[in-house]
């Protein structure tokens, strides 16, 4: 099963740094391409909170087989599209399945595990949910340096038929109640997959259009009322398509909080290295893969002390340690200049790294340990869930400082190395020597003959802004973990 979700997660990191690729193949033009990320996100997040519902129908051996058979089935048609319509298509699909596979692993890990091994098995699951986008990058750039496009899909297969093979004989199975398909509340479901797709749409757009834009205040009126609306039925049916009532449980209400915060502070910091290394430091998919590596390896060897510590102290605790460690590796970042690479993003990383698996496992169980069995899939998929959409979030409001403030940074830094400022021409990576004298060219020319320094360096500071908020947003977590209750260990 983790295998399952793993390549669930990992498919969105490893075709992230392709897309240049594929539109060269399929010959798509520049404007469409972020597309083919869109339609899968888009489809996963519509999915996720299904699958407490279609568990329950299907039972979760029976949903598993089903998404992760579609999911492999969908990757052999994105290897094969001919053309956009269809890889969008497929890519549908694609997030329709990886979206059940996500929570239906966290549920397992509270329904098939007795209490005293739900921490190792939590933290494997973790590990692989958290590692994929770290490894993405790499894997991705490798892929498509080595081969071709379509084998940022056909990597899938053999996984997928193994973890098919293996799943079928060894989860145990369970009662399926197929009548709840017939009692699915279809209305409620549109409403929440218009509001869900609008919202992705709307924060993809927002950056760049303006979030006052006539455009993006429609996306989030039809969003407002769409969800409003998911809402009152949900609360109001005896079979809701989420369980929205579980939010009235505080340890419950406030993991997800977490979640969403984690997600906001994982998802951005994947989001803001690579945009720094290719843009700033010119790096190809691959070597920015290998400098984002540190992250993945520091947290692959924090995870067996992470489960040693959780077995054995209080998760408010060690759910805040990790969120201030966590934000501490994030605000590190704020410092970058031009010349910044692999050496001074170590430390940044390996903090980062040792801290990822406290945000993410003791809030697991703060969320899920409390629940009886039938409400976990439930729990699973929304606390997932938040956290999607709080990287979701965090991106947009990442773009919306780096692309708002790099105009400003660049007329700003212009005007000092203009003035021969010693400090902004060593942020600039340059030499005093290296800028013409405005005794012998007008400002404005000197300006126009450094312009990409100039703008690498306002680029950089915008960059720089942008870890700032994701670190402070990410430090406002620790003010919530006093309102959680003490989980009382069973054992």
């Amino acid at each position: 099963m983790c295998v399952g979700m793993f390549m669930a997660i990992l498919d969105i990191q490893i075709v992230a740094t392709s897309l240049p690729a594929i539109r060269d193949a399929l010959n798509i033009s520049s404007d469409r391409m972020s597309w083919i990320q869109t339609s899968y996100l888009i489809a996963e997040v519509i999915a996720i909170p299904l699958t407490g519902l279609l568990s329950r129908a299907l039972s979760g051996r029976g949903l598993f087989l089903g998404a992760l058979t579609l999911f492999t089935l969908a990757s052999i048609g994105c290897a094969f599209s001919p053309d956009f319509s269809t890889l969008i298509f497929f890519r549908i699909l694609q997030g329709l399945a990886g979206g059940c596979l996500i929570p239906l692993v966290f549920s397992a890990v509270f329904l098939m595990f007795p209490s005293s091994q739900q921490g190792i098995a939590t933290t494997l699951a973790g590990v692989l949910a958290v590692l994929a986008p770290t490894l993405g990058p790499t894997v991705g750039g490798y892929i498509t340096q080595t081969f071709s496009w379509h084998w940022l899909f056909l990597i899938n297969v053999l996984p997928g038929i193994a973890s098919l093979a293996i799943a079928a004989i060894l989860l145990p199975r369970a009662a399926r109640d197929l009548q709840l398909l017939k009692r699915m509340d279809w209305l409620g479901l549109a409403a929440l997959a218009l509001g869900l797709a609008f919202l992705e749409i709307a924060l993809k757009e927002a950056p760049e259009r303006g979030w006052t834009s006539a455009l993006i205040l429609l996306l989030l009126a039809t969003v407002g009322l769409s969800l409003s609306g998911f809402v009152k039925r949900s609360l109001r049916r005896d079979l809701p398509i989420a369980d929205l009532r579980l939010f009235q449980d505080r340890n419950f209400a406030i993991a997800c909080a977490l979640s969403f915060i984690f997600g906001m502070g994982l998802f951005g910091s994947v989001y803001l290295m690579p945009v720094f290394l290719g843009l700033v430091r010119g790096h190809g998919p691959l070597d920015i893969g290998l400098v984002m590596l540190v992250t993945g390896v520091v947290q692959f060897l924090a995870a067996p002390v992470a489960v040693q510590l959780e077995q054995r102290l209080d998760a408010r605790y060690l759910t805040a340690g990790g969120f201030i460690c966590f934000a501490i590796g994030l605000g590190w970042s704020f410092d970058q200049n031009v010349a910044t690479d692999f050496d001074e993003m170590f430390w940044p990383q390996v903090v980062r790294g040792a801290a990822i698996m406290f945000c993410l496992l003791p809030p697991t169980r703060i969320a899920l340990g409390l629940l009886n069995d039938a409400k976990v899939p439930d729990g699973s998929a929304l606390f997932n869930l938040m956290r999607n959409l709080g990287g979701a979030i965090g991106v947009a409001l990442i773009d919306t400082v780096i692309w708002q403030r790099v105009e400003t940074h660049s007329r700003t830094i212009g005007l000092k190395l203009v003035e021969l400022d010693p400090e902004a021409a060593a942020f600039a990576n340059m030499s005093i020597h290296e800028i013409p004298s405005i005794a012998f060219v007008p400002p404005e020319s000197v300006v126009e003959m450094i312009r990409p320094e100039v703008e690498r360096a306002g680029l950089t500071m915008a960059i720089n802004e942008a870890w700032a908020l994701v670190a402070a947003l990410t430090a406002l977590a620790v003010l919530l973990i006093p309102f959680v209750r003490r989980i009382e260990r069973p054992w």
